[in-house]
């Protein structure tokens, strides 16, 4: 993996690792332009959400040596935007979430895999 992709990817187990739920990588690039990859999650109260999005900025930061370019909605936290150039990533609450769906919104985009393979 490379590009847009790997940071993806990691965002997405980093937000898996810290409880998001429903996870989804999307491949924004071709219809977008100004973004490669979407990640999005959801998390059932405002501390978690806060705690999802502190995960990614370090897994990020640690693993890659990559900061946010800002980071918007932290201070209620009901969908929190975090915006690494061509990667943006989404955490919402649960309830924000299903209310702007943007999973519709974006249903026509590629998902992209990002959970490991089982150890056999």
């Amino acid at each position: 993996m490379t590009g847009p992709v790997e940071p993806a990817v990691l965002a997405a187990r980093a937000a898996d690792a810290k409880k998001g739920e429903d996870v989804v990588v999307l491949d924004v690039g071709e219809v977008l332009g100004i973004v490669g990859t979407f990640v999005i999650a959801s998390a059932s109260n405002a501390r978690l959400v806060r705690a999802i999005v502190e995960e990614v900025e370090t897994w990020l930061r640690e693993q890659l040596g990559i900061k946010p370019r800002s980071v918007e909605g932290l201070s209620d936290a009901s969908w929190v935007l975090l915006d690494f150039g061509d990667l943006v990533v989404h955490v919402f609450l649960t309830e924000t979430r299903e209310y702007y769906d943007l999973e519709r919104l974006w249903a026509d985009v590629p998902q992209i895999a990002w959970a490991e393979a089982p150890s056999a």
